[in-house]
């Protein structure tokens, strides 16, 4: 089987990249677990898009524990020697933090990401998906989130800079970068086809995917 290599596979990307959607292709596809983040389930949520400087820290250490109690959870269940597919990375909630929060806010973050970060198993193979401001601000209006209404596309563009810096740098574990904007790994066989056959000739810590139109 193609990617038999990999047990924790994470997709990766800003918000309306099509991660989940793609982590759930991929977890269907190779018959695993799926471990996908619950924006939802946060009640300070909604409370932030409609008052970021007030709602930030309450929002983001909510995620924090979020994140870390099931990848923990998960751990120790030992369902990572089957197969798991996630559609996030525990160290972007660093991201997001340093994006959202106060300078002193950051530095308490900082004190209880740190202390958690251990915890967290190191993924296989992450998959970075990458798309323009444009076609970010674009899925995420088409999906109709009422609490995502409030995203301006500022906050796209510093958000998709934050994950370019996050991934320049990023070395724990193999890297597939991929360029989203003319691919369709959901509706689209070929192209699904096309990135599976890609991420197993991978030969190098770090490989780069794009289709040209």
């Amino acid at each position: 089987m193609m990617l038999e290599k990999y047990r924790y596979i994470v997709v990766e990307g800003p918000i309306g990249v099509g991660k989940t959607s793609l982590a759930q292709r991929l977890a269907d596809h190779l018959g695993a677990d799926i471990l996908l983040e619950k924006p939802q389930d946060n009640p300070f949520l909604e409370r932030f898009y409609q008052d970021p400087q007030r709602h930030a820290m309450s929002t983001q250490l909510f995620f924090l524990f979020q994140r870390i109690n099931e990848l923990r959870d998960q751990a120790q269940m030992d369902l990572f020697n089957t197969r798991t597919v996630s559609d996030y990375l525990f160290e972007k909630d660093a991201l997001f933090a340093r994006l959202n929060l106060s300078d002193d806010e950051y530095k308490l973050y900082q004190n209880i990401y740190q202390s958690l970060a251990p915890q967290a198993p190191t993924p296989d193979l992450v998959i970075y998906l990458q798309a323009s401001t444009d076609t970010l601000f674009e899925r995420v209006h088409r999906r109709g989130r009422n609490y995502e209404k409030s995203l301006t596309d500022d906050y796209l563009t510093r958000l998709g800079n934050s994950y370019g810096d996050f991934f320049h740098q990023y070395e724990e574990a193999p890297l597939m970068m991929v360029n989203s904007e003319n691919l369709n790994f959901v509706d689209n066989d070929d192209d699904f086809k096309l990135l599976l056959q890609r991420i197993e000739s991978m030969r190098g810590p770090r490989e780069f995917f794009s289709l040209g139109v």
